[in-house]
């Protein structure tokens, strides 16, 4: 950075998605944007072109978003995240979606958090590959041994199912949402690895 500023100091607030770094620790810990808590009626979303957040839509149905969700930072999703997706044409070209646990109310979005990765969803939209990855809040006490997926309880895991099943249900109308499976740390390192390279593709490294 020029100037006397030091390297750690940004003269202007980053882009979410591109200004702010995924982790040097990435895939296992990565930080995450968070745009939407389980208090939220309204699904919010960053506009991919000013970096600010706005509303999305009000949630259509009475079922609330059961974690935290945002995105992982410098992630994209395209070829190479639709080809771990088997039953998907393409990938939703957007940054990979995160759902993180936590014990603790977080009640404000647009904040960032770093996430211990532990599993995922492997949901289909429309036929595109759109992943959530599910983690922990890292340092989060009561869930410092939960370490993959299957350590989660199943009724958490049923919820975010039914959330994403549910999310974009129109009355009258069939959901063309499909969960294919709910995977573990090892797969949700590779989607996130997949990602990173969409991303490089896309934008560059």
């Amino acid at each position: 950075m020029s100037g006397n500023f030091p390297d750690t100091f940004y003269r202007w607030r980053p882009h979410p998605w591109h200004g702010i770094e995924i982790s040097g620790k990435a895939p296992k810990l990565v930080n995450a944007y968070i745009e939407l808590t389980p208090f939220d009626a309204v699904k919010y979303e960053v506009d991919k072109k000013t970096g600010y957040l706005c509303v999305d839509r009000p949630q259509r149905t009475s079922s609330l978003s059961p974690t935290l969700y945002g995105f992982i930072p410098r992630t994209y999703c395209d070829k190479n995240v639709a080809a771990l997706s088997p039953n998907s044409v393409k990938g939703d070209k957007d940054p990979l979606d995160i759902c993180v646990i936590t014990e603790r109310p977080i009640t404000h979005v647009e904040i960032i958090l770093k996430s211990r990765v532990i599993g995922g969803l492997r949901m289909i939209d429309n036929g595109e590959a759109d992943d959530k990855i599910i983690a922990v809040l890292n340092n989060d006490s009561f869930w410092e041994n939960c370490n993959d997926i299957k350590d989660v309880p199943s009724i958490l895991k049923d919820r975010l199912e039914h959330y994403f099943l549910t999310y974009k249900l129109k009355p009258g109308e069939k959901s063309d949402v499909t969960i294919d499976a709910i995977y573990g740390k090892e797969e949700a390192y590779k989607v996130i690895e997949a990602s990173m390279k969409d991303y490089d593709l896309m934008y560059g490294a």
